[in-house]
């Protein structure tokens, strides 16, 4: 049996991350704040709150940023925790429904 390749379209895989980067020390801010604004000027969908940032795309744009800028935020504190969630699907538009 052949398989027609030409007309088959590949979806990529999107994701939704969330992360809470925590770096362990006083001045504590910096990095956190230089972190975020890396993950802006990626030009993926990026939301914030008090509590965590989420990042939009698809998933090997957003793990190639990610990748980089997790280890830059890293090594710019002497100790962190970097929490992170994925979600397999993009979750950007999400509004509650009650």
């Amino acid at each position: 049996m052949k398989l027609a390749l030409n007309n088959l379209k590949i979806q990529e895989m999107n994701i939704s991350v969330e992360l809470t980067f925590t770096p362990l020390q006083d001045d504590y801010e910096p990095a956190i704040i230089n972190f975020i604004k890396s993950l802006r000027a990626s030009g993926l969908t990026v939301l914030e709150n008090p509590l965590s940032t989420q990042i939009y795309g698809g998933y090997d744009e957003v793990m190639a940023i990610l990748q980089k800028e997790m280890k830059v935020a890293l090594e710019a504190v002497e100790r962190g925790l970097l929490y992170i969630k994925i979600v397999k699907s993009d979750r950007s538009d999400y509004e509650p429904h009650f």
